[in-house]
C-alpha cells in the first residue's frame, strides 16, 4: 500500500468518524423547533402539491422496490478506494448540477412547472444512489440493496430523531439485512414520504414564489443533492471493515 492511499485511507475514516457522530446526536432543541415549523408549513402549501409531492413519491418508491429503472451496469475494476471515490465525486458534482439546471428551469416557469420539479428531481436523486452503489460493489438486483438505497435517502432527508432510528439500523446493517421480511410491500412508504416532504417542504416553498423561484430551485436542489451523495458516500464507507482498523487523523 502507498503512502498517499493511507493518508488518504485515514482522511476518510476521520470524515467516516465524524459523520457516524453526527448520525448519532439527539435531537436539539432547534430540530424540535425547526420540525413544528415544517408542520405548519404543510398547512399553508395547497392540498394540491401535496398530492403530487405524495404521488411522486410513492411511485418512486416502489420504482426502487419492484422495477428494472434504475438498475446500473456491473462496476468496472478499480484499484484503489481513492481512485473509486474519485469516479464517485465526479459522478454526484454531475447529478448535483443536473438537479440545479432542472430546478431552475422549472423554477422559472411558475406554479405549474414547479410542481413537476418533485418526481423529475426525485429521479435524478434515485438515479445517483444507484450508481454509487454500483460503484462501491454492491448489486442493485438484491432487493435488500435497494432497501439500503432507501435507508440512505431517509437518512439525508428526515428529521433528527427519525435519522436517528434509520442510523441504528444502518449501522446494525448485517442484522438488519437477515430481519428483513420477504413481502417488500411492508416497507413503510408513507412515514419515509412524510419525512421526506416535511424535510424538503420548506425549501422548495421558495420555489413556488415569481421572480425567485429559479434561483430557489438551482441552490435547493444543487445542495440537497449534493448533500445526498456525501451522506451515501459514508453510508457504504460504513460497511467497509477496514476503516475500524485506521488510525483517526486528529
Amino acid at each position: 500500500m502507498s503512502d498517499r492511499y493511507s493518508i488518504y485511507e485515514q482522511i476518510v475514516a476521520t470524515e467516516l468518524h465524524n459523520w457516524q457522530h453526527a448520525m448519532r446526536k439527539k435531537p436539539t432543541f432547534w430540530n424540535r423547533t425547526t420540525k413544528k415549523v415544517q408542520k405548519k408549513v404543510n398547512t399553508i402549501i395547497p392540498e394540491k402539491v401535496h398530492r403530487v409531492i405524495t404521488k411522486a413519491i410513492k411511485e418512486m418508491t416502489r420504482a426502487v422496490l419492484f422495477g428494472s429503472r434504475f438498475t446500473t451496469r456491473t462496476r468496472k475494476d478499480i484499484k484503489s478506494l481513492e481512485e473509486t471515490e474519485s469516479k464517485i465525486k465526479e459522478r454526484i458534482n454531475f447529478y448535483s448540477s443536473s438537479a440545479a439546471v432542472e430546478g431552475a428551469a422549472t423554477g422559472f416557469g411558475g406554479f405549474l412547472l414547479s410542481l413537476a420539479d418533485f418526481p423529475l428531481w426525485l429521479t435524478l436523486k434515485m438515479k445517483m444512489l444507484f450508481e454509487i452503489a454500483s460503484r462501491y460493489g454492491y448489486s442493485t438486483k438484491d432487493y435488500k440493496e435497494r432497501l439500503y438505497i432507501l435507508y440512505i435517502f431517509q437518512l439525508t432527508f428526515s428529521s433528527q430523531q427519525h435519522r436517528n432510528m434509520i442510523f441504528e439500523k444502518m449501522e446494525n446493517w448485517e442484522l438488519t439485512k437477515e430481519q428483513l421480511p420477504d413481502d417488500l410491500n411492508t416497507f413503510d412508504w408513507r412515514t419515509f414520504q412524510l419525512e421526506y416532504r416535511d424535510y424538503i417542504d420548506l425549501a422548495k416553498l421558495l420555489q413556488l414564489i415569481p421572480g425567485v423561484g429559479a434561483i430557489a430551485g438551482a441552490l435547493v436542489n444543487h445542495r440537497l443533492t449534493n448533500k445526498l451523495g456525501k451522506t451515501a458516500m459514508n453510508a457504504y464507507r460504513m460497511r467497509d471493515n477496514q476503516f475500524r482498523k485506521v488510525k483517526l487523523l486528529k
